[in-house]
C-alpha cells in the first residue's frame, strides 16, 4: 500500500502540473482560432496570404498574415505548438492512473455493478480510450468527415453512448471522469497524429520544392474546430468530479450531453464574435438553459434510500476490533452528518467529493483518505466546525495504525 504522504504529493503535482499544461494548451488553442476567424483579405497582401489581421499587446503591434497552403519558403526558425497538448494529456494520463486505477478500489470499482480489480479495471480504461481513438479517427476519416454537422451529431450520439457505457462498469464518479478522458485523448491524439504530422507533410514539401496538398491543410482544421468546441465540455467533466451532485444523478447522461451543447453554444458566440458576423447573444440563454435543466435533472436524479444499512461489512474481521470500534463512532459523530447520502449539514447537497460514512465498509475503504485528511493533518472537519477533539484524532489514529497506515 502506497503511503498517504506519497499519495498526496504525487496527486498534488501531477494535478498542478496538469492546469499548468492545460492553461497553456487551452490559451494558445484560444488565441489562434481567434486569430484565424479575424484574418481579413485586403489588397496588396502576398501571393498566397488568406488574410492578415493586426493587434496589439505589451506596449507592441503586431501584424499577422496566413498563408492559405504554405509560405514559398520557410524562415530560419518556425514556432511549433504541440508540447502543451502533449504535456497535457501526458499529465493527465497519470493523473488517471495514479489515482483511478492504482486507488480503484476507492474511486473507480463499485462492486454493486462489477466487482473489478484495480488491474482489470485499468486494462479495460485503457482499452476504451484507445478504441474510442480509432472510432474518432476512423469517422474523421470516412465519407462522414466531409459533412461537419453529420460528423457532430455523431460524435455526441457515441459520446453520450460511451457514457452510459462507462455507467455499466465503472462507479458513477469514474464513468463521468472517463468520459472527460476520452474526449481529452481525441484533442490530443488529434494534435500528434493528424494536425502536426500534416504540418510536417507540408513543410518536407515545401523544402524539396514540391506544391503541398491544401486537403492536408482542411484535415487539420477540422480536428482544430472540434478540439475548440469541446475544449470547454472536457473542462466541466473533470472538474465535475470533485462535485458529485452531477455525475451521481440518474440522469448523469443526460447531463453530459447538456454540458456539451452548453460548452458549443459559448464557443460559438465567440467563434462568431471573432469572425466580425456580430454577437449571436441568443447562444448565452441557450447555454444556460441547458445548464439551468442540468442542474435540475441533477437533484431529480439524486440517489435516495429509504434506510441506510448501518450493519453492512460488519462481518469483516477488521470492523470487529476494539479499534475500529472506538474510531467508528469518532467519524460518525463527527464527519457522517456531511458524508451521507443525504447530508444534515445546511447547504450540502450531497455528500463531498461522494464520500460516504454510512457503514462500516465506507469508513474501512477510506482509511487511507481519513488519514491524510484527518491524522496527519486537521483539514477535516473544515475549519474543525464539529469540534473534533486531539483525542478523538488519537483515536482515529491508533485504528489506522492497527491498520499498518
Amino acid at each position: 500500500m502506497i503511503d498517504a504522504v506519497t499519495t498526496e504529493w504525487a496527486s498534488q503535482l501531477g494535478r498542478w502540473i496538469h492546469v499548468i499544461a492545460a492553461i497553456a494548451w487551452i490559451g494558445s488553442s484560444f488565441y489562434f482560432i481567434a486569430l484565424d476567424l479575424s484574418l481579413r483579405k485586403r489588397e496588396g497582401l502576398p501571393e498566397g496570404v488568406g488574410g492578415e489581421t493586426w493587434q496589439v499587446h505589451g506596449g507592441g503591434f503586431y501584424r499577422m498574415q496566413k498563408y492559405l497552403v504554405a509560405p514559398p519558403e520557410l524562415p530560419r526558425e518556425l514556432t511549433w505548438f504541440k508540447w502543451e497538448a502533449y504535456a497535457t494529456w501526458l499529465s493527465g494520463f497519470f493523473l488517471l492512473v495514479w489515482i483511478y486505477y492504482v486507488q480503484a478500489e476507492l474511486y473507480t470499482v463499485d462492486p454493486a455493478k462489477l466487482p473489478l480489480a484495480a488491474w482489470q479495471a485499468a486494462l479495460i480504461g485503457i482499452a476504451a480510450l484507445g478504441l474510442s481513438w480509432l472510432v474518432y479517427d476512423g469517422l474523421c476519416k470516412s465519407p462522414l468527415g466531409k459533412n461537419d454537422v453529420a460528423l457532430g451529431a455523431v460524435l455526441f450520439t457515441f459520446i453520450i453512448a460511451m457514457h452510459m457505457a462507462f455507467l455499466q462498469v465503472f462507479s458513477d464518479r469514474a464513468a463521468f471522469l472517463h468520459t472527460g478522458a476520452m474526449i481529452a485523448t481525441w484533442m490530443s491524439g488529434s494534435v500528434f497524429l493528424t494536425i502536426i504530422p500534416n504540418q510536417k507533410i507540408v513543410v518536407a514539401d515545401l523544402l524539396a520544392g514540391r506544391e503541398p496538398d491544401p486537403k492536408l491543410g482542411k484535415q487539420a482544421k477540422q480536428r482544430s474546430l472540434h478540439n475548440n468546441y469541446l475544449t470547454l465540455p472536457v473542462l466541466f467533466l473533470m472538474l465535475g468530479t470533485h462535485y458529485p451532485l452531477a455525475w451521481s444523478s440518474s440522469y448523469a447522461p443526460a447531463i453530459v450531453a447538456l454540458v456539451i451543447v452548453s460548452g458549443a453554444l459559448v464557443r460559438h458566440f465567440f467563434n462568431t464574435m471573432h469572425s466580425g458576423k456580430g454577437y449571436v447573444w441568443w447562444t448565452w440563454g441557450g447555454a444556460a438553459a441547458a445548464l439551468a435543466v442540468a442542474a435540475f435533472l441533477s437533484v431529480a436524479g439524486r440517489p435516495t434510500f429509504d434506510s441506510v444499512d448501518w450493519e453492512a461489512g460488519a462481518e469483516r474481521p477488521e470492523a470487529q476490533t476494539a479499534a475500529f470500534q472506538e474510531a467508528m463512532l469518532v467519524v460518525q459523530s463527527r464527519c457522517a452528518m456531511c458524508h451521507a447520502t443525504e447530508p444534515a449539514w445546511a447547504g450540502l447537497a450531497s455528500p463531498p467529493k461522494g464520500v460516504r460514512f454510512e457503514s462500516p465498509d465506507d469508513i474501512l475503504r477510506h482509511a487511507t483518505a481519513i488519514r491524510a485528511q484527518s491524522v496527519l493533518t486537521d483539514a477535516m472537519p473544515p475549519g474543525n466546525i464539529t469540534e473534533m477533539t486531539p483525542d478523538e484524532r488519537r483515536i482515529v489514529a491508533a485504528w489506522l495504525a492497527e491498520r499498518g497506515l
